[in-house]
């Protein structure tokens, strides 16, 4: 990623017409994928270390090698990754019954019978679902999502309006533990070709903090001040030397470096989400691993902020300069019954990968 290239706005196509070997073309539905200004995509290559940088790296586990929870083929009889779909605008709307419904955007929702669940129609695991409909510019996320007769039943849901900064309400909960949407910050095959991703990527940890940073709007932690909270924004160091690695895991790495990790949710510490396409280069994503949390640190966003209830960002386009630090924008579970205590539910992906299961990651509440 250069910063001095321009941010491209991702667009996503009204039908699937991807070659048949591939995820989804982001192409041509008019729809952006957040704003320009959004945080998703705000560089954090000039922001200063967080003061509790070495505390969080440690608890995550420095050691904890960088790995793709993605790539191409099947493991255990489902895709790598966590797909999405595209539907037309007259997708016909579905109910959705949720474990966590106080904290879940009610129905219907436009999913169709077949989309994608993440692991397959079998999987356990947390059987993401994410569709986006064409001409509303809506994206539909649901997490632990099963049919159910004409509709769907699921853990949480949540709904984004693509075109809009607004974040969900303080406290909640989305298909993701920390409230943010989750195709925000996959890593998808399209723009890795192109040789260039635009926006911080998503990525787990298998400890968490009981509190949450902007944009993040909820927590699924423990106590403890030194484990890090959901939001958190990670940097790939400057002196860390990516011109070794294959094409494909260059291009992550150097997203890493511009804009960053966010940690979105609990599962084995190091994990970065992407979507299933049979045009990743397996052996290239493994190499990933070669670089380790060691090679990271938490940064300080808060001088990005502009507003506690919005995703834009200080310093993107048309919003002026980032603070102290400064960085110019180039613009360009519960099933039939919800648990106990919703606010204290953490997701927990599936450890899988195109070479095996690194480990598994523990489902359940967090320790209390």
């Amino acid at each position: 990623m250069r910063l001095l290239a321009a941010v491209a706005v991702l667009t996503l196509a009204v039908a699937p017409a991807a070659p048949a070997s591939g995820a989804p073309s982001l192409a041509a539905s008019g729809c952006p994928l957040f704003p320009a200004d959004s945080v998703w995509h705000a560089p954090v290559s000039g922001l200063a270390v967080h003061p509790r940088s070495r505390a969080y790296l440690t608890a995550m586990g420095s050691g904890a090698g960088i790995h793709a929870d993605f790539g191409s083929g099947t493991w255990e009889g489902g895709p790598i990754g966590i797909p999405y779909t595209v539907v037309p605008p007259g997708q016909p709307k579905v109910p959705v019954r949720f474990g966590y419904a106080a904290e879940s955007d009610p129905g219907p929702y436009p999913i169709p019978p077949d989309a994608p669940v993440e692991g397959g129609p079998d999987a356990g695991g947390d059987r993401h679902v994410l569709v986006v409909q064409a001409g509303s510019c809506r994206l539909y996320e649901l997490f632990d999502a099963h049919r159910d007769g004409a509709g769907w039943r699921a853990g949480s849901g949540a709904v984004f309006d693509l075109r809009s900064n607004r974040l969900r309400p303080a406290g909640w909960t989305s298909a993701d533990a920390a409230g943010l949407p989750v195709l925000a910050g996959l890593v998808r095959y399209e723009e890795v070709a192109r040789g260039r991703i635009d926006h911080a990527i998503r990525v787990t940890v298998d400890r968490s903090q009981a509190a949450y940073l902007w944009p993040a709007r909820h927590q699924a932690g423990q106590a403890g001040a030194s484990l890090p909270p959901m939001g958190l924004r990670l940097r790939l160091r400057a002196g860390v030397d990516v011109g070794g690695f294959p094409a494909q895991a260059r291009v992550i790495l150097q997203a890493m470096r511009t804009y960053g990790l966010v940690v979105a949710d609990n599962g084995s510490s190091g994990f970065i989400g992407g979507v299933p396409d049979e045009r990743w280069d397996n052996d290239a994503l493994h190499q990933l691993g070669r670089v380790t949390l060691a090679d990271f640190e938490a940064v300080d966003t808060a001088p990005l902020r502009v507003s506690p209830a919005s995703a834009a960002a200080r310093g993107a386009r048309g919003t002026g300069p980032a603070g102290p630090v400064g960085h110019r924008w180039w613009p360009g579970v519960g099933r039939d019954q919800p648990p106990d205590d919703p606010r204290r539910r953490g997701h927990a992906p599936r450890s899988r990968s195109a070479r095996g299961p690194r480990h598994r990651a523990v489902r359940g509440r967090p320790a209390q």
